[in-house]
């Protein structure tokens, strides 16, 4: 077995873990026991589980992050347009096999204000707004800022509530509710 291949064995059953259990409810012995590595190689590549925390977010980030950027653009050219399409990714996610919402939500009710885990879940959360305001003012929004962290609420808002409803549908109303924020502050989307 190579070192990459041990890294990545403990990287992904912790993604698997910590996704469906919880963070706080994941200990390293069981990390360790399922990924089949041996003790001193799951702290040769993770000396802490918050480092293994703080990868599994990073992981988290490329696969969400990417799933966003191809929902935008799929919807096409304009900025406009995307800002919509992106929550198609969010009705992907709501119907997944074992949705339980926003990994950087639940990772950020866990992890004290402070903490490096919770400054990632933070960081996250900023690189999608600068995004979402770029877009924005690619589109010529009104208020980029303004219509930039209302789509972000409303991005997280159809995480959240994909999960504690269990409702998929959830994704759909929120994608109409974009639709018609983006309609009212992007002046060529309303024609």
């Amino acid at each position: 077995m190579t070192t990459a291949s041990a890294r990545d064995r403990i990287l992904n059953t912790a993604f698997r873990l910590f996704y469906a259990r919880g963070i706080r409810a994941v200990g390293v012995d069981l990390i360790i026991s399922e990924s089949g590595v041996a003790k001193a190689t799951f702290y040769k590549h993770f000396p802490a589980k918050d480092e293994l925390v703080l990868a599994y977010l990073d992981k988290v980030d490329g696969i969400w992050t990417g799933q966003l950027h191809e929902a935008a653009e799929a919807a096409g050219p304009e900025p406009a347009d995307q800002l919509v399409g992106l929550f198609d990714a969010l009705d992907t996610a709501c119907r997944r096999e074992g949705y339980r919402g926003c990994a950087f939500i639940n990772a950020a009710a866990e992890a004290a204000p402070g903490t490096p885990v919770h400054a990632r879940t933070v960081a996250h959360k900023q690189a999608v707004l600068a995004w979402l305001r770029d877009l924005a003012a690619r589109a010529s929004a009104d208020d980029p800022d303004t219509l930039a962290r209302t789509l972000a609420l409303l991005l997280d808002g159809g995480l959240s509530d994909g999960a504690l409803a269990a409702d998929p549908e959830a994704a759909h109303a929120a994608k109409a509710a974009a639709k018609r924020l983006v309609s009212t502050s992007v002046p060529s989307a309303a024609a």
